[in-house]
């Protein structure tokens, strides 16, 4: 029997861009609208189920203002994943749940909450690269993971978690495989502009690099007040070959899903023995800290 998957990316435009508005309204109004495409995933036969980078709230981090820290939750006593492993183990469906994390009054982290098909907490990562540049001051709300890249067994797929500007970091990504994933996820909020011809180039490169599936979901819209460009979305899975198997509009809320069949992985890498010839006794340098 082949291992076949159904994977489902939600990709999502902010309902609250008032700077009257509350935090908690903003997070509120966020998460009640993932709710019915979440639905629709499980109804679908979707199994393993992934939300966009700090989902339940717009990217606030063109801002640099501390009221943001009110929407951080500690994970795994989280109510947001609570909530929502509630949706897994009705559906059995796995999802990943990238929200804000607060580990300790003033210590903050870019987190993914892994949730199994019965609801089960199955760990989280947190976002190793973390920006420092117009529009993106994320070294004002996020410090730097410390969880290293873990994989997690699901129910239907060994898989792994790489958060938004990780992407343009090959070094995880292998290192993600090499911990055993099948599927990566990277869920992201990026604009227009300077990036957006590398979303299609970096990540189908990781997939082939590696010999596995990428699952990359981004948000749409714009956000007012920072308005610092439009989020296009274009959420898709790539199979080890680099193939696109499904990609979202550019400009719209909705559900992306793709069949995979991990069988692909083995018969990838039968014939492209990257991780064999691999030679990791010449990398020393890779791993040093420039003067």
């Amino acid at each position: 029997m082949a291992r076949k998957v159904i994977g489902g990316l939600i990709q999502m435009s902010n309902p609250i861009n008032d700077p009257s508005a509350s935090v908690q309204t903003i997070r509120d109004a966020m998460f009640e609208k993932h709710l019915p495409l979440i639905e629709e995933a499980g109804k679908r036969g979707t199994q393993i189920l992934c939300l966009q980078e700090v989902f339940n709230g717009p990217y606030f981090c063109p801002s640099q203002d501390a009221k943001w820290c009110d929407i951080a939750e500690p994970i795994p006593n989280s109510p947001t994943v609570e909530r929502l492993s509630a949706y897994a183990k009705k559906y059995q469906m796995a999802m990943v749940i990238p929200i804000y994390e607060r580990e300790m009054a003033g210590v903050y982290y870019n987190t993914a909450a892994v949730v199994d098909a019965d609801g089960t907490y199955l760990g989280k990562y947190r976002k190793n690269h973390i920006p420092q540049t117009n529009g993106f001051w994320e070294k004002y709300f996020f410090k730097p993971g410390n969880l290293g890249y873990p994989t997690f067994q699901t129910r239907y797929a060994k898989i792994g978690v790489y958060i938004c500007y990780d992407r343009h970091f090959p070094e995880g990504a292998r290192l993600l495989g090499l911990n055993g994933a099948e599927i990566v996820f990277n869920p992201s909020a990026t604009v227009a502009g300077l990036s957006q011809y590398l979303w299609k180039l970096e990540q189908p490169a990781h997939a082939v690099a590696n010999g596995y599936f990428i699952a990359a979901s981004n948000r749409v819209g714009t956000e007012a007040p920072w308005n610092i460009g439009r989020f296009y979305g274009t959420s898709y899975f790539c199979d080890p070959r680099g193939n696109m198997l499904a990609v979202g509009s550019e400009d719209k809320d909705e559900l992306v899903t793709a069949e995979m069949n991990l069988d692909l992985i083995e018969e990838v890498r039968r014939t492209w023995q990257f991780y064999r010839d691999r030679r990791p006794e010449t990398y020393e340098n890779m791993v040093k800290q420039l003067p």
